[in-house]
Formats: C-alpha cells, structure tokens, sequence
C-alpha cells in the first residue's frame, strides 16, 4: 500500500503493523503458558485497545504485573512528578511505579515472572526517560534471568536524521542514560539490541533479547507516514510537531527563557521578557533552516492542572517566537534548536539579560556534554556548533548499523 493511502473519508491508513499488533494477531502464541510483566503505559495500544486488556484476554497467558514509567500508566502525571504504583482498575492487575521510589524493577515486582516484555511509544530524542527506563529494566531482567522482549513500534522522528552531541559517560543521567546522539534515529527495538551489544549498560552479556519487529516502516517514514494515529506520549507533547520539534527545543527547558509550557504550544512557543524577539527572528530566517517556519509572537504562560501547574513567567504577558514545521520530511529539529539557542542567547546578551543557561547542571546533562553551554557562552555561531559533533555522528553511525532491523 502507498504511503499516501487514504480510506474513503480522506483519513490515512495505518501502513505500519507494530510488534504489539503483530504479537496480538499471532494470539500471543510465544508468550502462552508464561507469566508475563508488561513495561507498558498508555501508549501502547493495538488499534483502539490497550495491549493489557488484550493480554489479560489472551488464553493461556497470565499477565501477572504492570510496570510503568513517569508520566504513569495514563500518561497524565506531569513531568518530574513522582508516580505512585496500585492496581489497574480494568484488569485488578497489580502496577509497579518505576517513577516512584524506585527506577529500575525491583526483584519482588519480578518476583515469579517468566518474561518481561516492553512496550510503549518512545519520541527518538535521548532526554525523553522512557528508553532509560528501557535500559533500566534490561538490567533488571538479566538480573533475575528472565527474558526481555521489546514490542517495536516506530521512531516519529525517522530512521535517517542522527543528529547532535555524544553523550559523554561523566554527564549521564536518567535524562541522559546511553553514549548516543541527541537525536538517534532508532527504534526502541534497534536501540535495546544495541545497548546489549555495544554494552552501554552493564550486566547485559546473558540477557536473552527478543524484538518483536515491525512490519511496513521504513526508515524515511516520519510519523505522519505510517498512518497510525498519534498518542500524545506525555501531557506537554500533545502532537507528532511538538514531538519532532522537541528533539532541539527541549534543550530550553534548563534556559532562563519560557519552553512553552502552560501555553497552547509547548516547545513551539518559547520567549522571555528581555528578548527582542523581531531580532531572532530575523537571525534564524537568515539561517535558512530547511522545513520551518518562524514568527514573532506572545506568550502568557498560566497554570494547567496536570500538564503545567508551575510555568515559567506565568500570568506574564512576554515577547516570544513561534516555530512552524513547514516540510516535515526536510525539518532539522537538532539543527533548529541549536540556532534559536544561538539566537536567543545573543539576544539576551545584547539585552544585558545576562546568560540563557539558567541551571548548568541540568542543560549539560539534556545536551549529554558541556560542550554546548561552553560554546554559548563563548558566543560560537550555530554553524560551528553544529559542526562539532559531525565526526563522532559518523561515528555513531557507522556502529549503529549493525542494530538496525529496517
């Protein structure tokens, strides 16, 4: 079927069967006769069900627990709030919180499992904690020899667009877990085969991986082309353009600037009350940036119970820029973000505003080095950053096509 497919109303067509679908019309034949863990939350869906409802279902399959990661098993938590575990209120399964008072799977929440088995739908991006809780539970499940199947589902950025710095080990973190580009470009299955073989987590030699793959995704596909309807995975990445954007704009969340929460678009929408915001503007078209967009705007930040109860200059009315995605195939969210940083940070400093990295324990961590708070404030251009990192992507590639499976 063409990617462009429509049905009879003009909706697209879902071309992509993800692993959990796959798995569900196989009758969950590999995991009959087994108890199974479910790392999953609210995005992992089969159509217009919950992969749980479908397991607790399946014949002879037991689904003995839930595990679910921040943002909790109804992707409604804010972010950075501790979730709680309890019981899933459709099945009476018991939910394990691994956003809680515990990271990583304890052996009582895997205590009499045969097989843990993941699956939810990650943004491609290395900050966003849902592949650190990946790589957490590897580790757990090798730890307590049970097998760990990854359900694959697609990266929405793509499989071609690699961009951004190495993490270096002395900055990793739970926003920051594995030596990748900020932007990777891999599915949560290509990535788990590599965290296991590249051992990018120790404790992974005997670990028994299965990826359940896809079937229809191609690495050029950006969500829009696989016709699946999007989730939003977290409450302040409400669509597919706030996702792609995220991968360079997130970068603002440790920035004395507004990211956007509490506005109506978080991560398109970023300001600050000294900004000339005209002046960026005219700096980042300049630019010529492929597939954007950008305009001045304003932004009034005001509390939005469970997605932004604590923005940035809230009740403010401050000058801001907003960001358009154009051509999303041609879109460089890493490139992007760099030269609004750049932009804002001159803007800033022209102000006599003083810097735009606000807390450089957190930017350094989002950015994996403190390469690139170093380089703003030495006032290096957006190009030059970019430039830096080309030679360790090259890299990165080069190991990284040893994982991929599409």
């Amino acid at each position: 079927m063409p990617a462009d497919a429509q049905d009879h109303s003009g909706a697209p067509l879902a071309i992509v069967t993800t692993g959990a679908a796959r798995l569900a019309a196989g009758g969950f034949a590999s995991l009959r006769g087994k108890r199974v863990g479910l790392l999953t939350n609210h995005t992992g869906r089969v159509g217009a069900e919950r992969l749980i409802d479908l397991m607790a279902r399946a014949p002879g399959v037991t689904l003995a627990a839930i595990l679910t990661p921040e943002h909790g098993l109804t992707g409604t938590a804010e972010a950075g709030a501790k979730v709680t575990g309890g019981v899933d209120t459709a099945t009476g399964i018991k939910v394990h919180s691994l956003y809680g008072s515990a990271y990583k799977p304890t052996p009582e929440m895997l205590a009499g499992l045969d097989v843990l088995v993941f699956d939810m739908q990650d943004i491609g991006t290395r900050f966003y904690t849902y592949i650190s809780t990946m790589g957490l539970a590897m580790q757990a499940a090798a730890a307590s020899s049970l097998p760990f199947v990854v359900l694959d589902r697609p990266n929405p950025l793509g499989g071609d667009d690699v961009s951004g710095f190495m993490l270096d080990k002395a900055f990793a973190s739970f926003v920051g877990r594995f030596e990748i580009p900020l932007a990777h470009a891999m599915t949560v299955g290509e990535l788990a085969l590599m965290i296991k073989g590249e051992r990018l987590l120790p404790g992974l030699e005997r670990l028994a991986l299965e990826v359940v793959q896809m079937q229809g995704w191609r690495r050029d596909m950006r969500w829009p082309k696989t016709g699946l309807p999007w989730v939003p995975t977290s409450p302040n990445i409400p669509t597919f353009a706030t996702a792609l954007a995220y991968a360079g704009t997130g970068l603002f969340e440790a920035t004395v600037a507004s990211e956007g929460r509490g506005t109506d678009a978080p991560f398109l929408l970023l300001g600050h009350p000294s900004v000339d915001a005209v002046s960026i503007v005219r700096q980042v078209r300049a630019a010529k940036l492929p597939g954007m967009k950008i305009e001045p705007a304003s932004a009034k930040p005001r509390v939005i119970q469970g997605v932004a109860t604590s923005p940035r200059f809230k009740g403010r009315d401050i000058p801001a820029v907003r960001l358009g995605i154009e051509d999303i195939a041609r879109f460089r969210p890493v490139e992007t973000g760099i030269h609004l940083l750049v932009a804002f940070s001159d803007s800033l400093r022209a102000a006599g505003a003083g810097a735009l990295v606000a807390d450089a324990k957190a930017f350094d961590r989002l950015a994996g080095s403190n390469r690139l708070r170093v380089a703003l404030e030495a006032g290096l251009r957006a190009e030059a950053i970019v430039a830096t990192w080309q030679d360790e992507v090259a890299r990165f590639v080069e190991r990284r096509n040893r994982y991929l499976a599409y």
